[in-house]
Order: structure tokens, then sequence, then C-alpha cells
């Protein structure tokens, strides 16, 4: 005789989460409250991949080696579905890994640096592959065969990705990633020693649990659209949307915990990643540069960028900015005319001389840069008397 299906009781995903993140406290020391918020709501999100359009990067990051980077990654594994933990593994074979009938694997890539940082080589196939798996959608298109026999086949990309490493990454892959920003521990800062015989049970245990509140709340979680928090938007939304709304279906105080750990650790991440060179470049010429003043001479503008304490301009691969530089990155960028932004002629007392007005920087400005610092905000005023601008 068939004994009868037993019925699951409903877990308490409110009270799951807490001992997730409880488990996550016993071994991480995390440079603040949010993380450890963000990290749990991570770990079950990747139970819940199916709900999603998307699934955010999960990138513990570091300055200096020692920072429990590895740590924090570890304990996510014992508490993610089918972990693969990847050091220098290829995009060929995580493409793979992704598109094997054994289900699809949690990837956990520790030693991220050592693909894309300064020392690595070229690695555009892997970053084209963290990329395409963000989004459900993503695929990765491989020629399949011999000679000429070939045939292009699409791989599945979709999966979730959590990252350890020195430095910063990529900035396509920086922007689709929740960021922990990991230090060394502090004398005072204490953690209990991971023993892999004796918590990766513990952890597993919690897994397993994950994965049954997983499939109690995955209808529920499935096509919802979380209320997100004031300023949140754009591909920083996209980020946390799943965060949130794995948040929501757990209850309790979660939603409020993960709405504010969302906005903290989004402005967190806009202070501490200056996005791409060219936009740190816009920034700085009308944060620093041209405050205050309607032109500059070219002269002056690289002058006054290459004395700017905490900037790259200096040192730009053992060369201080020049005019040459300067002027290719400025050209990719269009002025109100959508046209390339240049140089053109300033009066000086001096003679003519070479120069970039801010009516020229002025759309681009407000296109790419973040909210200007009061102090950048006062009228433009001439730079001298005689500083007119004439025909080029």
């Amino acid at each position: 005789m068939t004994a009868p299906a037993q019925t699951t009781e409903p877990i308490d995903g409110a009270a799951l989460l807490n001992e997730v993140e409880a488990f996550h406290r016993r071994f991480n020391v995390f440079p603040r409250e949010a993380a450890y918020v963000a990290v749990a709501l991570w770990d079950a999100h990747a139970h819940l991949l199916d709900a999603f359009d998307s699934t955010p990067r999960l990138a513990f990051l570091s300055p200096e080696p020692g920072s429990g980077k590895s740590r924090g990654l570890e304990i996510v594994e014992t508490l993610t579905p089918n972990p693969m933990v990847a050091v220098n593994a290829s995009a060929a074979a995580l493409f793979r890994a992704v598109s094997s009938s054994e289900g699809r694997p949690t990837i956990l890539f520790d030693e991220i640096d050592t693909v894309f940082g300064p020392k690595a080589g070229d690695n555009e196939e892997l970053r084209g592959f963290l990329n395409a798996g963000h989004r459900r959608s993503g695929v990765t298109y491989r020629c399949i065969g011999d000679g000429g026999n070939q045939s292009v086949q699409a791989f599945p990309s979709y999966t979730a990705v959590a990252v350890a490493g020195l430095g910063s990454l990529p900035d396509t892959i920086l922007t689709r990633s929740v960021i922990i920003r990991m230090r060394r521990r502090a004398r005072n800062e204490k953690v209990e020693a991971f023993r892999q015989r004796i918590h990766e049970k513990e952890g597993n245990a919690l897994r397993d649990r994950l994965a049954i509140w997983a499939d109690q709340v995955c209808e529920q979680i499935t096509g919802a659209w979380p209320d997100m928090p004031e300023g949140v938007t754009d591909r920083p939304a996209d980020v946390w949307e799943p965060l949130l709304a794995v948040a929501d279906a757990a209850g309790g105080d979660w939603p409020a915990r993960a709405r504010t750990a969302c906005v903290e650790l989004v402005a967190a991440a806009q202070v501490d990643d200056k996005g791409s060179l060219g936009i740190r470049l816009l920034t700085d010429l009308r944060d620093h540069v041209m405050v205050g003043v309607d032109r500059l001479p070219t002269i002056a503008v690289i002058d006054r960028l290459n004395a700017l304490d905490d900037a790259p301009w200096a040192d730009m691969g053992g060369r201080p900015l020049d005019s040459r530089r300067l002027s290719k990155m400025l050209r990719e960028y269009m002025n109100g005319d959508n046209e390339p932004i240049v140089t053109r002629n300033i009066r000086t007392a001096g003679g003519i001389l070479k120069g970039y007005f801010a009516a020229d920087l002025a759309d681009a400005w407000a296109r790419y840069c973040p909210p200007a610092p009061q102090q950048a905000l006062h009228p433009l005023q001439p730079l001298h008397p005689s500083s007119e601008g004439v025909p080029a």
C-alpha cells in the first residue's frame, strides 16, 4: 500500500531569513549592517531564479587580501543550490555547466581579480558570459561541430553568480552587482572559526529549508513588482527588484529592512564607484575645474585636473593627462547641438588660446554626471574681462 503524501507545513519566511542572517554573522564581519540583509536575501533569491527576469551578481570586493571575501563566498556556498566553485574557470566551462541537464548551478567565482585585474589578459568572453547571464533571456552563442558541419547553438547563460576578489570589476559587471566592500577585521571584531566538516551541514540544512520555502512562495513572487525606494531607478532597480520581492514574500520586518539596505548600498556604490573614466572627467570638470567660469583655456584645464588630489589624471599609465588625451576623451560626448565637444578659441589678455566652454559641456553634465554639489551651482562668470570667445 502506498503511503499517503505528507503535506509540508508552511515555513515562516521572516524567521528563516533571520536564521540565514544569523548564520552569516557567526563567520562573517561585513562592513555595514545593510550587507547582512542583502546577502541573506541574495542567498534566498538563488533558489527562486525562475520567478525573476534578472539576477543580480553578488560581489565581495576589497583593496587588500585577508579581508574575509573568500569566507563570505564559502558561507554563501553552503546556503545556495548546486554551488559550483570556480577559480580561473573558462567561459566555455561555465556556459556548459549552466546548460547541463544536472541543473542550473550557483557559480561562486573566487579570485576574480585574476580574471579582470590589471595584470589579467583579455577576458571578453567571460565578461560577455557574466553580462548575458544577468537576464533570463541571456544566451551565449557558440559554433558546434567540426569542419564544414558546424552550426550555431545558443547556450543559456542565466544563473546566479557571486564573486570575490581584490580591487574592482568591469563597469558592466559592477553595475549589475550588489557590492559588499570588505575590509580586514579589527582586533575587537570576533567571528567563529568556520569548520567545514561541522558547519557545512548546518548551512546545508538552512539551504534545504530555503528550497522548500522557495517552492511555497514561488507562485506569489513570480510576476511580482515590488515597490522601489524613492530614487532607486534604472540599473540599481533591476539589481534590487528580486531581493525586494523575496523580502516582501518573507514578511515580518524584512520588507522595511530590505528597502533601508537597498538605499544604503546603492548610495554607497555610487560614492565608491566613480563610473567610467569619461564620467569621472566630466564630473571633475564641472565640480572642480570650471566652477564659476564660463570658459577655460586647455592648458589651464589640464593643470587643474592634474593638480586634483584623489584623481587619476596625474598618472594615466605613467604619464599625466595631456591635451591630446583630453580632446580624445571629450569628443566622445556631445554638446547641446549633438556635435562632439571640442576646443574653441578663447581671447585672453595674452592672445587667443584654445579651450573649452561650459556651455558646450552643460548637456553632457546633465546627462551623465551625478547631482552637482552646492558649490558648483552658482552662476558661471567669464574667466577674465578679456576672455571672449572668437570664431574658431
